[in-house]
């Protein structure tokens, strides 16, 4: 670990991936060994989850290209010199922010996602001009072997090596003093991610989870909203960050809003067979998961096979706050439907709550939607629609408080990966005496002017 980190340390310090060609160049070849494998990648995916080509396409890799299209053609734009205003205090002169690439990073993949989690982080570490190491989960081990492989067979270890391995790796990692570190996973291990990172005050973006709730009016076009949720929530059976949680529906539709979403599982018809859906990522997950489930509020589905890591996508009404299913985030295919009756009532039980990766807004209403954007803290979200907002590199991606900080996609990215360096430069054909001695009343009164013209 230490001979890795020291070579990534000199390959930077020679300067070698300052140069925007060289960060395009990378990228263009990130891309085109994704490209060029894609039939391998699909094959080694389906072992660890028997994920279809369909999902793993649009799920993963589509993903992974776009951004990489949007580095490649924003690179030289987001890099560029910034000028700012001066101020009369500091003219004659001029004022500009400088971006350079933070050095050695670290980037620690998740298991739910493994292409997209583990390598759209290499891509804003790429285009800012660092260094990585990247360790993807070992939970799906054939995925995370197959990047190795790839990556490690392809790119200069100095720049961008694969690192694989569980936790007796990860800890020796961290014990490194890394320019950064990128760390996608649990509330749980990000805090010991951080405290890591403290030890040698290295700067830390953490993209982690909770319990993301979703707010169902009576006035929203209920086919819609179904069809829209039940997508997003059994997308990956359920394995997803930022996958509706739990369901507050407003009780005047409560009825008809179960009874509509038992017929949309049905009319999808879920199961690997029909290349929609996939399994638990371990038997201990499942496990996990079966203990949430009380079999006595369950509407629909509820079927564990564990053998086959297979859990039915499962629905819970009559749920409250307090109930097994509402104490940690989900990450499964087990929907419970809290009905409300007042949404300020039902605001106030959410955030009571740690703040949540997401949240997302059914309704026609405005007002209804500005009350809940405005007092529900969580990292971005939806109005009408759910998990959709990954796909716009527009919006910056992360969490706040329990879960994550900073965030990425598009320029985000960039910016999370580099530090802006602020430059004054001043002539040397004038000088002000104002701020040198001797100190009298009239400089300062000169002073004062020149800073409230500000």
């Amino acid at each position: 670990m230490q001979d890795l980190f020291q070579a990534q340390r000199s390959f930077f310090n020679a300067g070698k991936t300052r140069p925007i060609s060289f960060r395009i160049q990378k990228l263009k070849e990130l891309k085109a060994l994704l490209q060029e494998n894609e039939t391998v990648l699909y094959e080694e995916i389906y072992k660890d989850f028997k994920k279809s080509e369909f999902e793993t396409y649009t799920n993963e890799l589509v993903l992974l290209y776009h951004e990489i299209k949007i580095a490649i053609n924003n690179l030289k734009s987001w890099a560029q010199r910034k000028s700012v205003s001066t101020g009369l205090v500091n003219l004659p002169g001029k004022s500009y922010i400088i971006s350079e690439p933070l050095g050695v990073s670290l980037v620690i993949g998740a298991w739910n996602y493994p292409y997209q989690l583990s390598l759209a982080p290499l891509v804003p570490a790429i285009a800012a001009g660092n260094t990585i190491i990247l360790k993807p989960s070992e939970l799906p081990k054939h995925t995370s072997a197959i990047m190795a492989k790839l990556i490690n067979n392809h790119f200069d270890p100095g720049f961008l090596k694969v690192v694989e391995g569980g936790v007796p790796e990860t800890t020796e990692l961290l014990k490194l003093d890394f320019d950064k570190i990128f760390f996608t996973g649990s509330p749980k291990v990000g805090t010991i991610v951080y405290e890591a990172a403290a030890k040698n005050l290295t700067p830390v973006t953490l993209e982690l989870g909770g319990k993301s709730p979703t707010f169902i009016s009576a006035d929203c076009d209920l086919k819609l909203t179904v069809k829209r949720l039940v997508w997003a929530k059994f997308l990956n059976a359920g394995q997803t960050c930022i996958a509706p949680d739990y369901v507050m529906v407003d009780e005047k539709i409560h009825d008809d809003f179960v009874e509509k979403c038992i017929a949309e599982i049905n009319k999808v018809s879920y199961s690997i067979e029909n290349g929609n859906y996939v399994q638990i990522i371990n038997k201990d997950n499942v496990d996990r998961l079966q203990k949430m489930i009380d079999y006595e509020k369950v509407v629909y589905g509820g079927t564990v096979e564990r053998e086959e890591r297979f859990i039915e996508p499962t629905l819970m009404t009559g749920c409250s706050f307090t109930d097994t299913v509402m104490q940690e985030e989900i990450f499964g295919p087990i929907l419970p439907i809290l009905k409300y009756s007042s949404l300020s009532e039902a605001i106030e039980k959410v955030i009571q709550l740690p703040k949540p990766l997401s949240c997302y807004v059914f309704t026609k209403n405005k007002s209804v939607r500005n009350e809940i954007l405005s007092k529900v803290s969580f990292g971005g979200g939806a109005v009408n629609d759910a998990v959709m907002h990954i796909s716009n590199s527009e919006l910056p991606f992360g969490g706040v408080g329990q879960s994550g900080m900073g965030n990425y996609h598009g320029e985000a990215g960039f910016k999370a990966f580099s530090h802006y360096k602020s430059i004054l430069q001043k002539t040397n054909w004038f000088e002000l005496p104002l701020k040198y001695p001797p100190y009298t009343k009239s400089k300062l009164k000169w002073i004062k002017r020149l800073f409230s013209l500000q």
